[in-house]
């Protein structure tokens, strides 16, 4: 298939990863998949998780843990036998990105420093011959947070799922696992 860019939304739970995993693999043959986690595991909660993720991999994927500078730690593992990249989750990313600013910190300058992540994403990619499958959640159809730091998250992250709706090939949304077509075929 070659390269190409499809972004995987959906709510929490519904089941974006296990279909981008799917995916991958579909998509892989017997080329490398390169799986990018962006989380951090702060509590158990977390770790468990994590491992869960992990768990459900393909031991022959290669793994690369990177919070922030996401499209940096890819460039590094990137070998000319990756056919397939999968970023879980961009959600995460906009949480580590977003945590990491100052306090008060407005929403123009978190939507900078996200934006200036996905840039350098969608830099590699564009130098890549892989297919790409990025996840993100969609924020955006619930209640406004009743706190400034959930609006500026949400805010955010609602800028870079455009970002990345606009250069991808493909944009799905999952409910409750099944994935509807929002952008290309």
């Amino acid at each position: 298939m070659g390269r190409s860019l499809t972004l995987i939304l959906g709510g929490a739970r519904s089941g974006k990863s296990h279909y981008a995993e799917q995916q991958a693999e579909q998509q892989a043959g017997s080329g490398e998949v390169l799986y990018v986690a962006t989380a951090e595991a702060w509590d158990a909660e977390m770790e468990q998780r994590v491992a869960a993720h992990r768990a459900r991999r393909p031991t022959d994927w290669q793994t690369v843990e990177a919070p922030r500078q996401v499209g940096r730690a890819i460039a590094a593992s990137l070998t000319p036998t990756t056919r397939c990249v999968l970023v879980d989750c961009i959600t995460l990313l906009a949480s580590n990105v977003v945590v990491a600013l100052p306090e008060g910190c407005d929403e123009q300058r978190a939507s900078a420093a996200l934006a200036a992540e996905i840039e350098e994403l969608l830099a590699v990619y564009a130098r890549s011959q892989a297919a790409w499958y990025v996840v993100s959640n969609e924020v955006g159809l619930g209640i406004v947070p009743a706190y400034p730091l959930g609006r500026l998250y949400r805010d955010a992250l609602g800028r870079a799922n455009q970002q990345l709706a606009a250069a991808a090939d493909r944009v799905l949304f999952l409910v409750a696992g099944l994935p509807m077509v929002v952008k290309g075929g």
